[in-house]
Parts: structure tokens; sequence; C-alpha cells
């Protein structure tokens, strides 16, 4: 099982259509950014995290929303709470995490980084 992470909190997948459907893309952390464009017809994209410390998902969150991209955009794998803002922050609407990750980082972690609007520094430096 898996539980979604959004600025809310933990709650189910709400996502109806399945994951086979032609209307969501799965892209592996290693997508070539070059090849990256808003296709149209995508519903949803899910950009995979396979550690914690691969941080190339954000780039790729981040292309995908500059050229255009406006629907549904999740995290998927070993994001830690940590980076959460910084998911946020690149796009991404919600954080897809497994059940084992959210009984060692719970509930109250992830909404403790769900301002993270406001605590953006440059934000703070520009205003």
């Amino acid at each position: 099982m898996t539980v979604i992470v959004t600025d809310t909190g933990f709650g189910p997948d709400d996502w109806t259509r399945g994951f086979e459907h032609e209307s969501v893309l799965d892209l592996p952390s290693d997508t070539d950014p070059a090849s990256l464009a808003a296709a149209d017809g995508i519903e949803m994209v899910r950009i995979d995290f396979p550690s914690f410390a691969d941080g190339r998902g954000f780039t790729l969150a981040r292309l995908l929303r500059l050229r255009g991209y406006r629907g549904r955009l999740r995290a998927k794998g070993h994001v830690i709470s940590d980076q959460y803002a910084m998911a946020r922050r690149s796009g991404f609407d919600e954080v897809e995490i497994s059940d084992e990750l959210a009984a060692r980082q719970p509930e109250t972690d992830w909404l403790f980084r769900s301002n993270w609007q406001q605590h953006d520094y440059q934000n703070r430096l520009r205003g």
C-alpha cells in the first residue's frame, strides 16, 4: 500500500484511472531532461525517486512546469519529510510514499513542513 502526502497531511490515493492508463506518464529519475515536453492528454506524471539522495526528480518536475505542464505531478518513492518543501517548490502537487516510510516519518513530520510557502527564503528576501 501507499500513502499520499499533501499539504493537509496523509491520505489515500484518489487517482481512479489506473497507472497503466494512457493519461498517466511514469518517469524514472534518469529521464533525459532534454526529452521532456508538456504532453497533451497527460493528466498525471509520476516521477520516481529511487533514493532520498537522488534529487534528479526535482529538476524534472521543475522543467515540466516551466515547459507548460499543468496536470497533476506526483513524486513517488523515497522522498523524506525534510524534502517535502523542495518537492512542492519544484512543482509537485503530492508525494507517494510507502506505508513503511509513513510509519518511520509520521504525518506530524510532514505537516511541520506543509507551510512550505511561508518558509521560502527567496520570498523573504524579496519581500
